[in-house]
């Protein structure tokens, strides 16, 4: 059974901060001893987690803060053209997709809002919880650094050098005097890693609520940590213990993961729930980073997140059924992964339940003719709303097991344990392979040529790891995952450079696209947050 987002009646314990992107308006007061009753306490926790998807206001404005990061995993890749209706649509997000961000682009303000939103919120709670006797104090302030920690790991992905501050800064007028470069980019990581250290050290095996992390949830992003580290060794050792807890296995079917009635299943490791029709305003408990993909509103599809050309050939396989990208756009008489059809939307293919895909997608001349897939849901679906803001109840995946399967391959491989690489890489191929493929509707077989086969052997470290990034890109395109990946493999200017000389030649909107080493590798710290500290205190990132 889905489980639905608590809703959050207790407006009051939203505790004000200082300045614009950590404060909220208070509408009534609580004593002391008030706040430290369990209801009151829970209200507080409640609140931490409601911050997770990035709503803050309102569905529209929660597309540029939502959880999914598709505008800084996606459109800055080489996975997907920003689209919509042409560069001036959502023109921010076009200079984030060419790589001329600057500091006042309103999605990086308002990530850096929903994220330290977050930060204040929990360490809120735990300083509550800290002086309470409440029954499940332990296991709560556990919950709270376990999203503490989220929340700062998206912020070091995105921002790199930031702000950091824990319960102890109880003094908003504080707050402008927090320098974000007190630490060094190691320190942060370590705080982050502490945060995830103590959550997996004091939360249960399991939880009755299936949204609250557990004590392997912590170790998986643990081993996340560690990857973007590059501590191999931990990282082995952490998703190593996830694995053998047996707690967690692949669904059989690739598509029935992002069904929104299998949400919380056996190979959601943390996700952020989401529901529709639970009496929420508006229905702003639905997806809002990914309002703008699902069919419906004014459109066929709103025309965002476009799947790009090099995307799809990268799911073109051979006679074996191995990835075989030869730089040819994939045709009719290609073989290609299963999971090509899941993921991206084809002209002539069936989409989902609904009809053929044969409709032009909005400037198509500019974006091309692909759109999402993966994560839509069907609007003959009771988990879409067909109504305004057109969201749907599909939770969205921080971290699924096959994650957990490919970085225990990756960190096999960077210590030259190739055998153990390949195993775990060919486990999320068998998946792939074995799950069902996309059928014509009448029944008369596969809607394109789905062949998908297991590696050998690897016979060099080179070879090994090329696997590994491609089926990266393969099992998790368009989950926001594919630019951070590229930076932390050190090979972000070498793929995406060569990707926009070659995309230049038919889609005029990446004319002007560069990536330029050490700098685009993380995006400008907000003006807004410089403007609002201290003078001097916040540096901004180099080349901005």
């Amino acid at each position: 059974m889905k489980n639905y987002k608590f809703i959050l009646l207790f407006a009051a314990l939203i505790f004000a901060g200082c300045s614009d992107y950590l404060s909220e308006t208070p509408v009534g007061e609580l004593t002391e001893d008030q706040i430290k009753q369990d209801k009151n306490i829970e209200g507080l926790i409640v609140s931490a987690y409601s911050i997770l998807d990035g709503q803050m206001d309102n569905a529209s404005s929660g597309l540029n803060s939502g959880c999914s990061n598709w505008q800084f995993g996606d459109v800055t890749s080489d996975d997907v053209y920003k689209g919509g209706g042409g560069t001036g649509d959502q023109n921010p997000i076009h200079l984030m997709e060419i790589f001329n961000t600057n500091p006042t682009i309103n999605d990086l303000n308002r990530k850096w809002l929903a994220l330290y939103e977050g930060v204040q919120r929990t360490n809120t709670a735990i300083r509550i919880l800290t002086q309470s006797n409440y029954s499940k104090k332990k296991e709560r302030i556990a919950e709270m650094r376990f999203l503490r920690a989220h929340f700062y790991f998206n912020l070091k992905i995105i921002f790199n050098q930031i702000q950091w501050f824990d319960e102890t800064v109880d003094d908003p007028a504080k707050l402008t005097e927090i320098s974000n470069t007190e630490f060094t980019s190691d320190q942060l990581w370590d705080k982050i890693i502490t945060d995830f250290q103590a959550a997996y050290n004091d939360l249960p095996d399991n939880q009755t609520q299936v949204a609250r992390p557990t004590k392997m949830t912590a170790r998986a992003y643990m081993a996340k940590v560690y990857a973007f580290q590059h501590k191999w060794d931990d990282c082995f050792s952490a998703t190593d213990e996830v694995i053998k807890s047996k707690k967690y296995q692949l669904l059989p079917n690739f598509r029935d993961v992002f069904l929104p009635e299998n949400d919380n299943s056996s190979e959601i490791i943390f996700s952020v729930q989401s529901s529709i029709n639970d009496g929420s305003p508006n229905n702003y408990n639905g997806n809002p980073g990914d309002r703008l993909l699902p069919p419906g509103g004014p459109y066929p599809q709103y025309g965002f997140m476009r799947p790009t050309q090099n995307l799809v050939n990268a799911f073109k396989t051979d006679a074996n059924g191995l990835p075989f990208n030869n730089g040819v756009n994939v045709s009719a008489d290609d073989f290609v992964d299963t999971r090509l059809d899941h993921t991206v939307a084809r002209p002539g293919i069936p989409f989902l339940d609904m009809q053929i895909y044969n409709w032009t997608p909005r400037e198509a001349a500019v974006y091309g003719p692909y759109s999402p897939k993966k994560r839509i849901v069907s609007k003959n679906s009771a988990y879409y709303l067909t109504i305004w803001p057109y969201v749907n109840a599909l939770n969205f995946y921080i971290i699924r097991y096959s994650d957990v399967l490919l970085w225990h391959a990756e960190a096999a491989i960077e210590k030259n344990d190739l055998q153990t690489g390949l195993y775990y890489i060919n486990e999320v191929r068998k998946r792939a392979r074995d799950s069902k493929t996309v059928q014509w509707f009448d029944g008369s077989g596969d809607a394109a040529k789905y062949r998908i086969g297991l590696y050998t052997d690897f016979t060099s470290k080179e070879q090994a790891m090329n696997a590994l990034r491609t089926e990266r890109r393969l099992e998790f395109a368009m989950e926001g995952e594919r630019f951070f990946d590229l930076v932390r493999w050190g090979i972000a200017d070498q793929v995406l450079n060569t990707y926009f000389d070659n995309e230049k030649q038919f889609r005029s909107h990446l004319t002007n696209a560069k990536f330029i080493k050490g700098r685009h590798e993380y995006f400008p710290i907000p003006q807004s947050v410089i403007d609002l500290a201290q003078k001097g205190v916040i540096t901004q990132n180099p080349g901005y």
